[in-house]
């Protein structure tokens, strides 16, 4: 038997070997222009330029489960599509069970800002005037259960302070009533605050990574305020459950070698993203961690989302 199973896997082999041999499509579950699908197209054409087969983006909204034969149909996931929704909704797949994590290609964070007249010029002083009036205060975030929402979410539960919810549909029109002071503190991806925050209209207080941000050293991180505070916003390339480990380690590979190049590197940091490439294994821990780290954060608050 032993020599039998042999034989099939060596047989294979070479099939495998010779992946991809046709288009592999990606599939962004987001529509165009968003920084999903601009680090999607960025690493498709790398990929078609290394890999030899063409790497088609097809964007298709509500898509997150929809995804074909192994390796030839993949996924640009992100926080919200397997971690955050897993806890807010019933969704048509399974964050973990349904997919083959291939790697993060690049990870953002998000920023807490102010409006100038505020009084708090940094995270210690916003807590402490949120804590002398519980419920005062209102924040704005991007969308209902995205990631700036549930960065809010995450640092009420853990700094234990009651802040009320403004929900805006997208970063323009909650950056617009938080400079015209209609909100008092906004929470938002820091690429689309960075403007503002640079012209003076908006203060930045914090941003939501473990660490400083390599593209913005003077705005501290919330984890200096509030240990272990983190919410990182990734982008991850997934294949559907079952694909054959050489696939992924190919795709790996390729993805990996992409983001050493230094043209690709400083595309990103432009764009204010940091290129990342972990592995297979550690992507799958960190999607299952993400999925159990805002189950708690709902339990904990109670957040729903219409």
């Amino acid at each position: 038997m032993k020599r039998f199973l042999l034989a099939l896997l060596l047989a294979a082999a070479p099939a495998y070997a010779q992946y991809p041999a046709k288009p592999v499509r990606i599939i962004v579950p987001y529509p165009p222009g968003g920084t999903t699908d601009i680090l999607v197209r960025l690493c498709a054409a790398k990929l078609t330029d290394s890999l030899g087969q063409p790497f088609i983006v097809e964007n298709r909204p509500g898509a997150s489960a929809a995804i074909g034969s192994h390796g030839y149909t993949l996924l640009m996931g992100t926080i919200s599509s397997h971690g955050i929704n897993s806890a807010i909704a019933k969704l048509p797949y399974d964050a973990i069970k349904d997919f083959a994590p291939v790697t993060v290609v690049a990870s953002t964070p998000n920023v807490i800002t102010v409006h100038p007249q505020l009084p708090a010029r940094n995270l210690a002083e916003l807590l402490a005037l949120a804590r002398a009036k519980p419920g005062k205060l209102n924040f704005g975030s991007t969308s209902p259960g995205g990631s700036p929402h549930m960065s809010a979410e995450l640092l009420k539960m853990m700094a234990r302070v009651d802040l009320v919810h403004v929900p805006y549909k997208g970063a323009g029109p909650m950056l617009t009533d938080l400079i015209g002071g209609q909100i008092d503190i906004g929470f938002d991806n820091l690429p689309s605050s960075m403007g503002h925050i640079r012209s003076g209209k908006v203060r930045a207080i914090a941003v939501t990574t473990p660490k400083r941000w390599p593209g913005a050293p003077d705005i501290p991180a919330v984890a200096e305020s509030v240990p272990g505070y983190e919410v990182s916003g990734w982008f991850g390339l997934l294949a559907p459950a079952g694909t054959p480990a050489p696939v992924v380690d190919t795709l790996y590979r390729a993805i990996a070698a992409m983001l050493r190049q230094p043209e690709v590197q400083k595309q990103m940091l432009e764009l204010g993203a940091e290129p990342v490439a972990n592995t297979p294994d550690a992507f799958a821990r960190q999607i299952a961690a993400e999925v159990e780290k805002w189950k708690k954060v709902v339990a904990a608050t109670g957040v729903k989302v219409e």
